[in-house]
């Protein structure tokens, strides 16, 4: 079967997706809420562009270009209706060692390769190992990623202190700041008891706009950060050597972004899906980031993936289609082009208040009260994915709350295989083995025999078991050498017709029945090869 192409992944782009996508459906009403949304999403991402550009050591219009570009591209052709991508955190913490090292134009080479990447990853279909991250890691996942964006807010009760650096607030402009955060916080609580018309967080964001402005409240606003005053991104080809000595620089990093770039979308897609009842497509989205951060990087831009915060904003807004995102994006570009002034006034207060409520809507409280009734291993994975992902990155948590799950597996498995033992009629002796003979159980399987005691002729039925890879093969050759050399009469029954292809000593001591199971052994030739 043929690989599918890049015209194949935009070729989804058809009737049946937007329908899918309600745009079918679309009333005044619906419109209506999908542009205020992405209104919404738009003015939240503002200062995380900014903030991010900072973090990654470029200027706040590389962040904003990369969360206009990303952010417009992932919503027309991403494997998710109201997903919201753009510049991020756990990007921006890899690039700032590229940047210093080595200079802005080196970070849009990194990101062009970046998204080369990831277009191969979905073409590839590699979007489809997603399905192996397991729950506790997804709820580890969301709530450390609750907690970093939570701590991120934090730096907004940070002021320029009288040499420079930064210092906390005290005293009445603390005061002021946490009044204004919880004002809005509660119209945001209160919002939809009273009317739907107006998304909450839009709601919030305006009426403690209007009173900072309307009375001249001292508090950090947007424009504080930098200004957002900008023109249209530009096409502009890295200027970089086009050697060998650049890929070897930029390879790495590319990596790197690539793969957490997914992992975050991947992850996010599942959380967004979960919400809005959709499935499917990753391999879609692994496409749309690619493309997105490709042209990123062609445009100036930081590169980005999908955002958990601004998609959550946009999901609890009501945006549930692609018009949303879009909107947001483009909402997004007006406001460098011909609003920056406006938007600069708005105080962070307002912000912060949002991506609070984003805070406590994404953490998931339930798994607090289930960690006394899951079984430990899941509560520890999930606590250490938490842990990772605010002390070190979200790629580094999956990763290994990922190789920390599929060690409890192997260990539960390899400590449950057992074996039934039945003296027969005719005095021979079988071996019902229950649970699989794979890498972590062979040792096990070793013990269930007693060759010196057992009599002439002995049974191995695997019908409940299932023999996994090269290393139980070989368990199974190793037990038949010492019934040989013993002079003892071994049997093997119920082995698949790869065991009966691989396995050399012991070939010849099996035993033909037409409910053989039939199954692929993970072999060193099927690793290289594919072939199972």
């Amino acid at each position: 079967m043929t690989k599918p192409s890049l015209a194949d992944y935009a070729a989804r782009l058809s009737i049946s997706d937007w329908k899918d996508s309600n745009l079918s459906r679309f009333t005044p009403s619906r419109i209506k809420t999908e542009v205020l949304s992405g209104l919404t999403v738009a003015l939240a991402l503002v200062p995380e562009a900014v903030a991010f550009s900072f973090v990654a050591g470029v200027h706040p219009l590389v962040g904003l270009y990369a969360a206009f570009i990303v952010g417009l591209i992932t919503a027309v052709i991403g494997g998710r209706p109201a997903m919201i991508s753009g510049a991020t955190g756990a990007l921006a913490v890899v690039m700032v060692a590229l940047v210093s090292a080595h200079g802005v134009e080196y970070l849009f080479a990194t990101v062009v390769l970046m998204g080369i990447l990831q277009i191969l990853s979905g073409i590839f279909r590699l979007g489809k190992f997603i399905r192996l991250v397991p729950y506790p890691v997804m709820l580890g996942f969301v709530n450390g990623l609750a907690i970093v964006i939570f701590w991120a807010q934090l730096t907004q009760f940070q002021i320029p202190g009288p040499d420079g650096d930064k210092v906390w607030m005290t005293g009445m402009p603390l005061m002021v700041m946490l009044g204004l955060v919880a004002l809005t916080m509660g119209i945001i609580w209160i919002m939809p008891k009273i009317t739907s018309v107006i998304p909450a967080p839009l709601a919030g964001i305006a009426v403690v706009a209007g009173l900072v402005i309307f009375f001249g409240i001292d508090v950090p606003r947007v424009g504080d950060l930098a200004s957002i005053e900008g023109g249209l991104p530009l096409f502009h080809i890295p200027m970089v050597p086009l050697n060998f000595e650049t890929l070897e620089i930029i390879f790495p990093y590319a990596l790197i972004l690539a793969a957490i770039g997914l992992i975050e979308s991947l992850l996010t897609l599942n959380l967004v899906g979960e919400i809005t009842g959709k499935s499917g497509g990753a391999s879609q989205e692994c496409v749309a980031q690619g493309l997105a951060n490709t042209v990123t990087g062609f445009f100036g831009g930081m590169g980005g993936c999908a955002m958990i915060g601004q998609s959550m904003i946009n999901v609890k807004s009501g945006g549930r289609t692609r018009l949303s995102g879009i909107s947001a994006a483009l909402f997004l570009l007006t406001f460098i082009l011909f609003a920056s002034s406006m938007i600069e006034q708005i105080p962070l207060a307002a912000l912060v208040g949002v991506m609070f409520m984003v805070v406590i809507g994404t953490f998931a409280w339930q798994s607090l009260t289930i960690l006394r009734r899951i079984p430990l291993t899941d509560a520890l994975v999930m606590l250490l994915v938490t842990v990772v992902t605010v002390m070190s990155d979200l790629a580094i948590a999956v990763i290994v709350g990922v190789i920390v799950s599929a060690l409890a597996y192997s260990w539960n498995n390899a400590i449950r295989l057992h074996a039934l033992v039945n003296i027969m009629p005719d005095g021979s002796k079988v071996y019902q083995i229950e649970g699989p003979v794979f890498f972590g159980s062979v040792a096990g399987f070793a013990r269930l025999f007693v060759p010196d005691e057992d009599p002439d002729v002995v049974i191995i039925d695997f019908m409940y078991s299932r023999v996994v890879d090269q290393s139980a093969l070989q368990a199974v050759e190793d037990i038949a050498s010492k019934y040989q050399a013993l002079g003892k009469t071994l049997q093997l029954r119920h082995l698949s017709r790869d065991c009966h292809a691989l396995l050399n000593r012991a070939g010849q001591l099996m035993i033909d029945s037409d409910d053989d199971p039939s199954y692929g052994i993970a072999t060193e030739y099927s690793i290289k090869t594919g072939i199972f």
